[in-house]
């Protein structure tokens, strides 16, 4: 797919000028996006607010919500859920339970996130 205009062209020019870094950021993730299904809107909401909170804690932005300077920053908390050696890794318990609503387990709503693997893999 050709790329269209580059975020920087599109953007509102009242906007606080972002780096080169901060552009990339932003078109990979707004690429990311669109591949796994979201509209164009969505993907530019979600890009946006991933470089956004990037920017806050870097001490970029003028501006910083509380969320964006205590939350796990979007880097870290991707590796923790991917299974390297930062945490558990494995689908969350909100995957696991919409997997098992999918293949039809009964009692699904009163199992933990252990009992909720082990059903699925014998099912």
């Amino acid at each position: 797919m050709p790329r269209q205009t580059s975020r920087r062209q599109r953007r509102n020019p009242r906007e606080q000028e972002w780096s080169d870094k901060a552009d990339r950021q932003y078109e990979h993730v707004e690429a990311s996006q669109e591949q796994r299904g979201a509209s164009r809107g969505r993907a530019e909401e979600i890009a946006a607010r991933t470089v956004n909170k990037q920017r806050a804690r870097s001490g970029e932005a003028s501006r910083q919500s509380k969320t964006s300077m205590e939350d796990i920053p979007a880097p870290r908390r991707g590796g923790i859920r991917s299974g390297n050696r930062y945490g558990p890794g494995g689908r969350t318990k909100a995957q696991l339970y919409a997997d098992a609503k999918a293949r039809g387990i009964k009692g699904r709503s009163k199992m933990t996130k252990a009992q909720l693997e082990e059903q699925l893999a014998r099912a």
